[in-house]
């Protein structure tokens, strides 16, 4: 069966007459349970609800594995680092990945004895860092500067060192890529972005081949109380069935919109591994179904990327990305990046690609 037709049917209960498509929303902190609750499907809320069932049965027809949901995606990368880091290991992570889950390794976990290396996404010095480890973070395409990595290349590395591998992929969705088909670990992700696509909800996952690791993660989730609300997973499974064909049309909006940046005299520093010049570009068409709605670039200074952005009508100024309407922002307004002033990421949505372009040439016109 096509990915298309796996997206718009994962997860779905067999067909009942008279019943919906998608089952409804449960909302239940506790259930008819009496006796050995042993016996009982669903006994209280911390532990389990249809509605997670049937998204989490949806998921892991995709990713390939078992996958369990989280209130967000911080919660589901705490969950990894949780299940798997002790005092005295040793982390191994992207000095150029998503700036929260940098601070949470270099934070809590550096303070619980965790040794942190970090290496950039480009290049061997992830590699040259895994002697010892236990985990290696990776995220590919990076968020924000888009640099890849090869995925293949560093899980044989890490295994051979006895290291798991654990990928961040939130910007590719697993429809853009998928970690475990790569042989990694963990494969998480922040369903607050693309996967959902509403920017309406914020929610996250991880997915696991291994058994016991899913036990884990499970135990982890009751335990700390890193449940998702049943409202925001339903809308998470309504908004799952849309995602091949939302990615394919923000995949050829970014394609376009990053062919119209290359030859304007205001913008350096165009990233999108879909250009064939980018340097990522040959990774990425190796190990990626499609590149993405994220196109990165940067503009003179500050004052520049704010007229910009001011300017323009229809690309909405917004943090996060994935969303079905294009956004954009100065990443630089937020700490933790290394990127000049002007850098500007922008996420393309599902308008229509020369409407997108009419309202960039303005605003780049009107600097």
């Amino acid at each position: 069966m096509k990915i298309a037709t796996r997206i718009i049917h994962a997860g779905l209960a067999p067909a009942v007459q008279g019943e919906p498509f998608l089952a409804g929303v449960t909302f239940a902190g506790v259930y008819h349970a009496s006796g050995d609750p042993s016996t009982s499907p669903y006994t209280y809320g911390r532990y389990h609800n249809p509605t997670w069932t049937q998204f989490e049965r949806a998921l892991s027809e995709l990713e390939g594995g078992v996958a369990i949901s989280f209130a967000s995606g911080m919660a589901a990368v705490a969950a990894v680092f949780g299940v798997t880091l002790r005092p005295g290991d040793v982390l191994v992570i992207p000095s150029d990945c998503y700036y929260t889950s940098r601070l949470l390794a270099d934070g809590f976990f550096a303070e619980f004895g965790v040794e942190v290396r970090k290496a950039p996404t480009a290049g061997d010095g992830l590699g040259r860092l895994l002697p010892g480890a236990k985990l290696l973070w990776l995220e590919s395409p990076a968020n924000p500067g888009l640099d890849v990595c090869d995925i293949r290349g560093l899980v044989a590395a890490a295994h051979q060192e006895g290291a798991l591998v654990a990928i961040d992929n939130t910007t590719p969705t697993v429809l853009g890529q998928n970690p475990l088909e790569l042989g990694a670990d963990f494969s998480v992700a922040s369903d607050t972005k693309g996967l959902t696509g509403h920017s309406d909800l914020i929610l996250g996952h991880v997915a696991v081949r291994d058994s016991q690791r899913a036990e884990k993660l499970f135990t982890w989730r009751t335990q700390t109380g890193a449940i998702p609300g049943p409202m925001e997973v339903w809308l998470a499974h309504r908004s799952l069935a849309t995602l091949e064909m939302r990615l394919e049309r923000q995949s050829r909006n970014a394609q376009m919109i990053a062919e119209y940046l290359a030859p304007q005299p205001q913008v350096t520093g165009l990233r999108y591994p879909g250009l064939p010049n980018d340097p990522a570009h040959q990774i990425a068409a190796q190990q990626m179904r499609y590149f993405g709605p994220i196109v990165s670039f940067v503009l003179a200074g500050q004052e520049q990327a704010e007229s910009f952005l001011g300017a323009c009508q229809l690309v909405i100024e917004a943090t996060s990305f994935g969303g079905f309407r294009t956004t954009a922002e100065r990443r630089a307004r937020w700490s933790g990046d290394v990127i000049p002033d002007g850098f500007i990421r922008l996420s393309a949505g599902c308008e229509d690609h020369e409407d997108l372009i009419a309202d960039l040439e303005q605003a780049l016109a009107s600097l």
